[in-house]
């Protein structure tokens, strides 16, 4: 059974899909397109060209490990590289995992025998389905700068960039006519409407290649068996977190209970039905 969207295309930020369509090579017209977008450049600022790095093949049991990464991953004309994931769902401590992949992509740029100053700067791009920062900014972009004196900036080695879809969703007042980053990320939000979805690919020429590339690889039947899989796994893996915070729940109404806590007291606590409350004091 195929697994759809709301709007019942493919969702774009299944992280298999993402890869598909910005990551592999052949895909630098719309990677490049939205890393501009991303990056807030414009004019004669805008970035000419991207390398794309490909990942290792992709085997279905690397696909079906919940906690496999998918990222895509570039060099641009400046020599700089540029990391983006896509993570749907909030493992814990994300902070200090993009700092990891970002270390991790910094250190591969150098090699035995060169000096400290070819190693390029790294720019991660982490694109979130889960409110992270607290921040009213759905868009948050981090350097190594000095405490007081924040202009001052250690190096421009390190540049990590949230994108929290959560917050771009409630975003009230979206600017889908002048900004590109606003139109790439309707185009990514599996809940826009068709109509939206018509509309940013007939305002931007990089978002129709990207559009046209998903339409592509969801005729591919491997593909689509794939990005299933990429799917359940992602859905097995909020099975098993709702199933662990119910069963953390269940363990404080036993405690509660044995104490003689009333069970309006222990719903108030726990959020738990009445009625399984009652269950749980009969055993």
């Amino acid at each position: 059974m195929k697994i759809s969207t709301t709007s019942g295309r493919l969702n774009p930020l299944n992280d298999y899909l993402f890869l598909k369509i910005m990551g592999e090579k052949g895909d630098e017209v719309q990677l490049l397109g939205f890393l501009n977008a991303a990056l807030g450049r414009t004019g004669i600022d805008r970035l000419a060209s991207v390398e794309i790095i490909e990942n290792k093949a992709l085997s279905a049991e690397f696909l079906g490990d919940k906690a496999s990464v998918l990222d895509v991953r570039a060099k641009l004309q400046d020599g700089r590289r540029v990391n983006i994931e896509v993570q749907l769902r909030n493992r814990g401590f994300f902070e200090r995992r993009s700092l990891f992949y970002w270390s991790r992509e910094y250190a591969k740029g150098i090699k035995e025998g060169d000096d400290y100053i070819d190693l390029p700067p790294v720019i991660c791009i982490n694109i979130i389905g889960f409110e992270l920062l607290e921040t009213e900014n759905f868009h948050s972009v981090f350097h190594l700068r000095e405490d007081r004196e924040s202009h001052i900036t250690l190096t421009d080695a390190l540049e990590i960039h949230f994108i929290d879809m959560v917050k771009w969703r409630k975003l009230g007042e979206k600017d889908i006519a002048n900004n590109p980053l606003h139109r790439w990320l309707a185009w990514f939000d599996e809940a826009s409407p068709p109509e939206l979805i018509e509309e940013v690919t007939s305002m931007d020429s990089a978002i129709k290649t990207a559009n046209d590339r998903q339409g592509y690889v969801s005729s591919n039947e491997d593909a689509i068996r794939l990005y299933e899989m990429r799917e359940l796994a992602r859905l097995d893996w909020n099975s098993s977190i709702k199933y662990a915070r119910r069963e953390g729940k269940i363990e404080v109404a036993r405690n509660a209970l044995a104490k003689g806590l009333s069970t309006e007291l222990i719903h108030d606590i726990t959020g738990l039905d009445p009625q399984a409350i009652e269950k749980l004091r009969e055993q």
